[in-house]
């Protein structure tokens, strides 16, 4: 972290951190240390005060914060005040990483500190454990990393953006279906009818999503310590069964029309209202795709994939629409039994995704990965087990590692810290990890199982 002062102001930092994890700014008549707050959060500010001596001081509420992105964006924070910090009022997005301007007394005396703040360097709040079963958790606070460690999960602006992503495509795909509506009145046609419900069905899954992302945002309870990720999850289901509705209304809809013939008039409207909808699908998926990866989320990339295949299907109705301008006006319900197909076969993906995450199921590939990561860390001598489950859109870890049986506990631990850090570093979306430590002459869980005993009238078992 790097910093200057303007004129009549001291704003050096000598690269020592505070207890909360941030690096300390000198001001006037002693330091502040500014911390990126991300526990169960959206990410904030907060500022502790210290004396020149660094002892711990009353907060100032006569503080303001204004930050300058690369791209020119500026963004200012107030602060509210709490026991022993001040708090910003309003979250920071991602990225982390733009110059500070900390002004800091009132009109009279104001005097203001700039800092730059990076994704490498700035002071997020850190925490570090290993297994308790081992006899010696822990925290620690140290700068230079970009997020939450050990048992605090970073439910930050991953949530918020999601609830932006769901908010807009809910607005982009509201517009196509009204506009697809004026002309199912107009021209009668069932295979627009089927895509124009089916918009409408895309649409409402917006609800669900919504709901969801605000659950995840809330912090953990005594009952519920892990949070409300798992909501993501159940909205997933609600998603499916809404896409299943509008599949089997759209199907009636056509086997109806193929019972009792009926004419499709304003076969233009109907093309042009064909392209809106491929239009409309086509940018809400290549929307919802981007950000459900960027904060991984299983629920929002099968929703956006879902839209891709709208798009798709909202080209049929055109193919309909030609053949029954060359007569063959069975065309039209046949494309609506053609849609609702395709809606049964997005179904079928959904689902796929939505339980495996549902049943703590995790792609092989992570499992791989965290592995390597654990191995190449200098100290380690082997990987035991690996363990890992979404809850919503974050990863938790657990990783039994050995390490050399000769190592003291203070050794040991730094090796497994800097095992959770390169952990945090290279795998996204990681909120949190477990590490038990064994010596290598000990390792894994086998190690630890008691032998076969008999207790509570149960069939006699090791655990």
């Amino acid at each position: 972290m790097h910093s200057r002062n303007l004129p009549g102001a001291r704003g050096e930092t000598d690269g020592r951190h505070g207890p909360h994890g941030g690096p300390q700014l000198a001001v006037a008549d002693g330091f502040v240390e500014i911390s990126v707050f991300e526990t169960n959060v959206p990410p904030c500010f907060r500022l502790y005060f210290f004396d020149e001596q660094r002892a711990p001081i009353a907060p100032r509420p006569d503080v303001e914060i204004a930050t300058l992105r690369p791209g020119g964006e500026r963004q200012v924070f107030n602060f509210r005040p709490q026991e022993t910090f001040v708090e910003s009022t309003t979250d920071i997005p991602e990225p982390h990483e733009f110059h500070v301007m900390l002004t800091v007394g009132t009109d009279q005396e104001r005097k203001t500190y700039e800092t730059q703040f990076t994704e490498e360097a700035h002071g997020h709040a850190h925490g570090s454990r290993v297994d308790s079963s081992r006899g010696h958790g822990h925290e620690h606070g140290t700068g230079g990393h970009g997020h939450k460690h050990g048992i605090v999960d970073p439910m930050i602006t991953t949530t918020a953006r999601g609830l932006w992503a769901v908010k807009w495509s809910f607005v982009g795909l509201l517009i196509t279906a009204s506009l697809q509506l004026v002309v199912v009145i107009l021209s009668h046609s069932v295979a627009l009818l089927a895509d124009m419900i089916h918009n409408f069905g895309d649409a409402a899954t917006a609800v669900p999503l919504a709901i969801a992302f605000l659950f995840a945002r809330r912090p953990p309870t005594r009952s519920f310590t892990f949070g409300f990720g798992r909501v993501e999850d159940l909205a997933g289901l609600a998603v499916i069964l809404t896409i299943i509705t509008s599949a089997i209304v759209a199907g009636y809809a056509a086997v109806d029309r193929l019972i009792h013939p009926h004419a499709v008039d304003h076969l233009g409207a109907i093309i042009g209202a064909s392209i809106i909808g491929f239009l409309g699908n086509e940018g809400v998926a290549i929307f919802r795709i981007r950000v459900g990866k960027q904060i991984g989320s299983a629920a929002l990339i099968a929703d956006g994939y879902h839209a891709r295949t709208d798009g798709w299907t909202s080209l049929a109705v055109l193919v309909g629409a030609l053949g029954v301008h060359f007569g063959y006006q069975a065309a039209d319900p046949i494309i609506g039994l053609v849609i609702t197909v395709a809606i049964l076969g997005v179904v079928w993906q959904s689902v796929k995704a939505i339980f495996t995450r549902m049943l703590d199921g995790v792609e092989p590939e992570v499992i791989d990965e965290v592995r390597s990561i654990a191995l190449g860390v200098p100290g380690i001598v082997s990987v035991a087990e690996v363990r890992a489950r979404w809850i919503g859109h974050r990863l938790r870890a657990e990783v039994n590692v050995a390490v050399a049986s000769d190592l003291t506990v203070s050794a040991a631990h730094a090796i497994v810290t800097t095992v959770q850090h390169e952990l945090q570093h290279h795998l996204k979306f990681l909120s949190g990890v477990v590490i038990h430590v064994d010596p290598a002459a000990d390792a894994g869980e086998a190690q630890h199982q008691r032998g076969p005993h008999v207790h509570d009238g149960l069939p006699s078992h090791a655990h």
